[in-house]
């Protein structure tokens, strides 16, 4: 059993993926700064820090904990919408683009499982 939200798997990797969207998006024309990767940064962002706050009050209830699961699932699924918007106005290379979208699909079953999974 989980000690800290940080011995979650799911955690990790949408950390991670995280930064990288955020160094990413750092590489964007200055008017898609405050815009489009201000948005991202924010989505990607939402999905560790939504497992996080979830976990911390897990404690008291475990469906407070799958909601914060759900919301992280909603921000995983919105970063495809954002990623595709990335690619098609020429922001990140298509080898990229398949890279995100497959690291967010693997979080997404991540959050499905563990949101189906969680007992206590």
């Amino acid at each position: 059993m989980a000690k800290s939200f940080r011995d979650l798997d799911v955690y990790t990797k949408s950390y991670n993926t995280a930064l990288d969207i955020h160094k990413v998006t750092l590489t964007f024309p200055a008017i898609e700064q405050c815009a489009l990767g201000s948005q991202m940064r924010r989505a990607s962002k939402s999905i560790c820090a939504n497992i996080a706050e979830g976990f911390a009050k897990h404690h008291g209830s475990a469906p407070e904990f799958k909601r914060f699961l759900q919301i992280s699932l909603g921000s995983s699924d919105e970063m495809a919408v954002w990623l595709d918007f990335a690619r098609d106005l020429n922001y990140i290379l298509l080898q990229d683009h398949e890279r995100f979208c497959g690291a967010y699909t693997e979080i997404s079953k991540m959050l499905y499982t563990l949101h189906k999974n969680w007992k206590c």
